[in-house]
């Protein structure tokens, strides 16, 4: 009975996998080079646009989002520091935002290169959030006209909502307030919203990006005066000076280096609040805050004597108790306590109830504020009934 011989067997056989089942290697040098060679080609914007709008069915734009945004703006591929990367055959294009005329009628047909993208591939809206983000910190690196370029194209974007104004916070970076480079790009994007949509598309895209009451943050010599005020305040208590000379300490510095009472009173309170060790009960924290507070009454009777410091010190005290959610249900007791040591006035609190409160756990604070105000403005009516008699 013959047996069938086994087949020999080659040792370190390498299996040659199917191209299906290994996994595309990442290179967006190779997608940068693709979509260079596509926009080269095309003669005007609207060529640019149809190019665009079709590479999206054979290119990746869902794994190479940020990459054809660095293209778009910058016109290659952008590495730290806002350079563009030099490598290959093609590394940079004209067909950018950067490379275009800045006049505003030139930035407008540019505009609607990339919002007619965005909304042909709805999933790109989000990557181009936070590619902005991206650029608006490498904003150090780039030209002079570039930045002027980017805040007019940044300003139309904004305003028609292809962006949030949010993006705008990440420029409250050191690195960028020094130089005064924050703060010229922000300048030249707020010309821009009031020549292009008015003043009350600016005042809204303020208040949307949270910076109606930060923009002096933006001001070099502002932010690092404000440091050093808070830095004075903690010494002097850490030394236990007498709240009278800590007092005339921070009237010198404020001063000296020209911060508006307004603004020395919201640095008095964020410096008062960091040095609390509060309690993580809620049922508790509101006692504590209060006695703590009660300590440097002194300082905030000093700092509050206009009715814009008054306000800008309860503004103050919603944001941090929104932002604390352990003080969500302090602010009513707070508010009341300065009333009695005759820190803030009725004024101030019916004015800040009625038109100047902040959109920031606004529903809760004004249901808790109800009843006080009620009753002050009970109070307000008798005075005035008793004076007409």
């Amino acid at each position: 009975m013959s047996q069938k011989a086994e087949r020999p067997v080659l040792q370190g056989q390498r299996i040659k996998t199917r191209k299906r089942d290994e996994k595309e290697k990442y290179d967006p040098t190779g997608f940068r080079d693709q979509v260079i060679s596509g926009l080269e080609k095309a003669e005007d914007l609207e060529q640019i646009s149809k190019f665009l709008d079709t590479a999206g069915n054979k290119l990746d734009y869902r794994r190479y989002g940020e990459v054809l945004f660095d293209i778009l703006i910058a016109g290659g591929l952008l590495v730290p520091g806002g350079s563009i990367s030099q490598d290959g055959e093609h590394p940079y294009t004209k067909a950018c935002i950067f490379a275009a005329s800045e006049d505003m009628d030139s930035m407008r047909e540019q505009e609607q290169i990339l919002i007619k993208l965005v909304r042909r591939y709805k999933y790109l809206e989000k990557m181009f959030e936070d590619e902005m983000k991206k650029v608006l910190v490498f904003i150090r690196g780039f030209q002079p006209i570039e930045r002027v370029k980017l805040a007019r194209m940044t300003a139309l974007w904004i305003s028609n909502g292809a962006v949030p104004a949010t993006v705008l916070s990440v420029l409250n970076n050191e690195h960028l307030i020094k130089d005064s480079i924050a703060l010229d790009f922000l300048l030249e994007l707020f010309v821009t919203l009031k020549q292009e949509k008015g003043v009350p598309t600016l005042i809204t895209v303020l208040k949307k990006g949270q910076m109606e009451n930060r923009l002096l943050d933006f001001f070099p010599m502002n932010k690092q005066a404000k440091r050093e005020l808070q830095s004075t305040i903690v010494d002097d208590i850490k030394d236990n000076k007498p709240h009278k000379e800590i007092i005339a300490d921070i009237k010198d510095l404020s001063v000296k280096n020209s911060i508006p009472e307004h603004e020395v009173i919201v640095i008095v309170w964020t410096t008062v609040m960091s040095l609390g060790e509060w309690n993580k009960k809620e049922e508790l924290v509101a006692d504590q805050a209060l006695r703590h507070l009660k300590t440097y009454n002194q300082f905030f009777q000093a700092f509050t004597t206009t009715d814009r410091s008054e306000i800008a010190l309860i503004l103050k005290i919603q944001e941090y108790c929104y932002e604390n959610m352990n003080f969500m249900n302090s602010f009513y007791k707070i508010i009341v306590l300065f009333y009695k040591l005759e820190i803030i006035s009725e004024d101030s609190i019916l004015k800040w109830y009625r038109e100047a409160h902040s959109p920031k756990g606004k529903m809760h604070f004004l249901e808790k504020m109800r009843p006080f105000i009620e009753w002050l403005a009970n109070a307000e009516e008798e005075s005035g009934s008793e004076e007409d008699e």
